[in-house]
């Protein structure tokens, strides 16, 4: 089920879903999904020098409990650097995953991890040129695969790691603008389904 798919405000407490820092504003697409408007200097960063910690970023989720598949598809504007759509499974300010499609310092657009044990992480994946991304985020356990696809269905492994976690976790979407002035992000799918794929590392 596409969990933002005629999405109303009506519609959040029948599909369980919250924002935690709520965006600026938030719309429908014609063709289905939310376009998120994301205001300035928005992120989740723990940085591992300690010179910044940020936990602000608009951030639509459920709480979701035992192994699950989450996929995402999302289109950022790209309007600076670090600029992002991303899925994101979380427990609290010190321990959280995030998989991103983003604008990077190196002048290319790129599936980019992190990872957070009280400080993050920070993995570029693969350079992409694609205006849009399918996010797959994938709990075994305390074991997590994170995945990215241009079809939704030819997954690619990002990485896969341990994050002990607690048996039910909030798991969701984020808009993340974290030294701009301000964008936007249009998410047109977001699901979240029990179980896993047949081959964890390789995503299906």
């Amino acid at each position: 089920m596409n969990l933002i798919e005629n999405l109303t405000p009506e519609s959040f407490t029948a599909r369980s879903l919250a924002w935690e820092n709520p965006p600026l504003d938030w719309q429908p697409l014609p063709g289905g999904g939310i376009r998120v408007t994301v205001p300035a200097k928005a992120d989740y960063f723990q940085d591992p020098t300690g010179a910044v910690k940020v936990d602000s970023a608009p951030f639509l989720w459920l709480p979701v409990s035992g192994d699950f598949t989450a996929r995402a598809h999302v289109r950022p504007a790209f309007n600076a650097t670090y600029d992002s759509g991303v899925l994101m499974v979380r427990h609290d300010v010190h321990t959280w995953a995030k998989l991103c499609y983003e604008k990077t310092d190196f002048g290319t657009t790129a599936a980019v991890s992190v990872v957070t044990r009280g400080l993050s992480d920070d993995a570029n994946g693969a350079d992409l040129t694609v205006p849009d991304l399918w996010l797959q985020a994938c709990r075994s356990g305390d074991v997590i695969a994170l995945h990215y696809a241009l079809d939704g269905q030819d997954w690619h492994m990002v990485r896969i790691f341990s994050l002990a976690m607690p048996p039910t976790v909030k798991v969701g979407v984020v808009a993340q603008c974290p030294i701009g002035l301000g964008t936007t992000v249009d998410f047109f799918h977001f699901s979240v389904e029990s179980g896993l794929p047949h081959h964890l590392r390789a995503g299906k």
